[in-house]
């Protein structure tokens, strides 16, 4: 299935295909231009505008692309290489490619479930490499009745093991406790008890 920005590129590349708006269109940087020059085969190519706004042609040179509509540009190449031809040459620029930003895909979620004294029980869904004690942060922290000394984390293996690790989340705030950089993976359970009456 084609994402939506490639949906985007070829209804955009379908419109600048409309003379009208072609004409108006200024290339970008990462933009792909055709050139075609009538009286001289070997000239024509596919150059791409590179990211100062430059491109290269045989017998023109370096011009400015970028900024510039399609007449801009071949108004100013025919006039570069008129002085190689008997007669001014037929020269045709175009958008080949458009380059078209693809925006950073979003960061990847995992699930983690809270059961138990916590601010927010149920199922949450931190980023991947979130750690431990930061999401204690995210989960909205603990009830009153939480047993913050025994904090259990439930993970299964691939192999369908599950192991046990208690952590003490008061330790950790104070500096003397281990395990807060332990980075959650998906399906993890945090298992927060209730606090024993004297506790």
């Amino acid at each position: 299935m084609k994402s939506i920005y490639t949906l985007l590129a070829s209804v955009l590349i379908s419109l600048l295909a409309i003379p009208a708006i072609a004409q108006e269109y200024r290339f970008q940087p990462g933009d792909t231009l055709r050139i075609e020059v009538l009286e001289d085969e070997t000239l024509n190519r596919d150059i791409l505008v590179a990211p100062d706004g430059q491109i290269n042609l045989p017998l023109a040179g370096s011009l400015r692309a970028g900024g510039r509509t399609a007449e801009q540009v071949r108004s100013e190449l025919a006039g570069r290489l008129a002085p190689n031809f008997a007669s001014p040459p037929n020269v045709f620029v175009s958008l080949a490619t458009l380059n078209v930003p693809v925006p950073p895909l979003p960061d990847e979620t995992i699930n983690v479930y809270v059961i138990g004294e916590a601010g927010s029980p149920g199922r949450h869904s931190p980023v991947r490499g979130t750690t431990l004690l930061q999401f204690f942060g995210e989960m909205g922290g603990f009830s009153p009745f939480a047993a913050t000394k025994r904090v259990m984390l439930r993970r299964t293996d691939n192999s369908g093991q599950e192991r046990v690790y208690q952590f003490n989340y008061d330790a950790m705030l104070d500096g003397t406790g281990t395990g807060g950089a332990t980075r959650l993976v998906d399906g993890d359970v945090i298992v927060i008890p209730q606090r024993r009456l004297f506790e």
